[in-house]
């Protein structure tokens, strides 16, 4: 059985975010919010818990298209090869914001991604998702959950997603509703900007 905490976005308990980094530390799945749709994560460090995600997802752990979700730019030393101030320039502008950029991979990449030579970072703009990761240290692996109904892609009630994923995690957060709507990605490990998936984010910016 998952458990179920409700954390406000604009001013999330630092008691309950300590409670979710717990239990990412011991290499639990949590289901939380983003400025887009929710997201089932875990620990980037934890081999057990990426393995847990690659088989709830039915893949391949290594061929797994999973987001690096960072609370900012200050990671992106650690798993991505070094980008030109132009590319640097289109992620500040953009982040944090409903946006997932393809970069480059660096030879630092946990074990599992090793063989990857691109990388999906997000930097969500929801006060909940970036204070779990800026209190564990480290960024969280993240796929968003998605649905089976054709009708709606994305459930949106945290009670409705407790109950489908209740026996699958270790914990719901209900950080109110969620967006039906995934994050816009744009591969930017080329020379030129390519919009993979165009969703929440406006590319207008670009």
């Amino acid at each position: 059985m998952a458990e179920f905490i409700r954390i406000y976005e604009e001013n999330p308990n630092p008691k309950e975010i300590e409670k979710v980094v717990a239990i990412l530390k011991r290499g639990g799945l949590i289901i939380y919010p983003t400025d887009t749709v929710y997201g089932l994560g875990c620990d980037i460090t934890n081999l057990k818990a990426l393995e847990r995600i690659a088989r709830i997802k039915g893949i391949k752990l290594e061929k797994a298209n999973f987001s690096f979700v960072c609370h900012d730019l200050s990671h992106l030393s650690d798993y991505v090869k070094q980008i030109d101030s132009t590319t640097f320039k289109i992620l500040k502008r953009a982040l944090p914001g409903p946006y997932t950029f393809i970069l480059p991979g660096s030879n630092n990449l946990p074990n599992p991604f090793k063989k990857k030579k691109t990388v999906g970072i997000r930097v969500p703009n929801n006060n909940i998702a970036i204070e779990i990761v800026k209190l564990l240290g480290n960024p969280i692996i993240s796929t968003s959950i998605r649905d089976e109904d054709e009708v709606l892609e994305y459930t949106t009630d945290p009670e409705l997603i407790l109950e489908k994923w209740d026996h699958l995690v270790d914990l719901v957060i209900d950080g109110g509703y969620g967006d039906n709507q995934a994050s816009t990605v744009i591969d930017l490990s080329e020379d030129e900007p390519i919009v993979v998936r165009e969703g929440k984010g406006s590319l207008e910016i670009f």
